[in-house]
């Protein structure tokens, strides 16, 4: 068992809308991101996606619904919720998904998850 220092993480990559594995949690992923620019539309069919903005927001664009997600703030997308994180400037976040799913919802477009 150790801590993990979440800045000392974010600082090892530079490289946008690439989640990096920082620990497990039962059969979760726990990851950090950095947002700049838009993402796709995607959606899960399988899980809900958790962010939780750990510096700057992001907007996350729903199925006819736009919500700005601040500092300190989370945001829980359902199920089967076509969704869209977008940042105008570089944002910071905290990703929980089960392992093995795809940031994409698709494993073909997904980008890899490596552990740091």
């Amino acid at each position: 068992m150790k801590t993990v220092n979440l800045l000392d993480k974010l600082n090892q990559f530079s490289t946008y809308w690439d989640p990096h594995i920082i620990a497990n949690y039962n059969d979760n992923d726990i990851m950090v991101a950095k947002f700049s620019g838009e993402f796709p539309f995607h959606l899960h069919e399988e899980t809900d996606d958790f962010f939780l903005v750990l510096q700057g927001e992001f907007i996350m664009d729903l199925e006819g619904e736009t919500h700005t997600v601040k500092e300190g703030e989370i945001f829980v997308v359902p199920r089967g919720v076509t969704h869209r994180p977008r940042a105008v400037e570089e944002c910071h976040v905290l990703l929980i998904e089960p392992k093995g799913t795809p940031n994409t919802g698709d494993a073909e477009t997904a980008s890899e998850k490596p552990r740091i």
